[in-house]
């Protein structure tokens, strides 16, 4: 592990290798697992904000769930997350064409908000945890992922080097920076 500011940061996020591939796991990611994403208050009021934007392009069983529960609610570890459909489905996955895009995405990359997503679905495979006064950044393995392992191992793409847009979202240029310098000098000395 290495400290980068506030963080610690798994060599496994600078030495796996990892880059979607929506083709393949037709983002597997937003139906599979038995809670929703991680999000932050801020963040719920932020999507509460939009919900009038992105409403119609939500599945009714989604609507229901968010009318009844809201947009997100506490895990089983009280962990604030998305609310899901069917112990599943995020609430915001929208399916097209066989593949699950997120809603909120959709409405950003089309200009209609300023809130992307979750910084914890930008993040991922990347999981953000606090531990005591540091932040720390642990690579996720997923067999749902598979395809994008196989993806990045064939461009030879790092898993930070991927996440470099959400890592900068979430940590800052400068962190970002700092990073790309301390993997520099690791690799000069090779011990990574």
């Amino acid at each position: 592990m290495i400290q980068i500011q506030d963080t610690i940061v798994s060599f496994d996020v600078i030495t796996k290798q990892f880059c979607c591939d929506l083709s393949k796991c037709h983002g597997a990611c937003c139906v599979e697992g038995d809670a929703g994403a991680p999000v932050t208050p801020e963040e719920i009021a932020q999507i509460e904000e939009l919900l009038p934007e992105i409403r119609e392009m939500l599945s009714e069983p989604a609507l229901k769930v968010i009318d009844e529960q809201g947009v997100a609610y506490s895990d089983p570890e009280g962990e604030l997350v998305t609310s899901i459909v069917d112990g599943k489905d995020c609430v915001f996955t929208v399916h097209e064409n066989g593949n699950c895009y997120c809603a909120i995405e959709k409405a950003f990359l089309e200009g209609r908000c300023r809130f992307r997503k979750p910084v914890s679905c930008h993040l991922y495979p990347i999981r953000v945890k606090k531990l005591g006064q540091f932040w720390g950044l642990n690579y996720d393995r997923w067999d749902v992922c598979r395809p994008a392992v196989i993806k990045g191992q064939r461009l030879g793409l790092p898993v930070y080097k991927c996440l470099k847009e959400p890592l900068i979202r979430r940590f800052g240029q400068e962190w970002y920076n700092e990073l790309e310098l301390t993997v520099q000098e690791l690799e000069k000395q090779k011990i990574i």
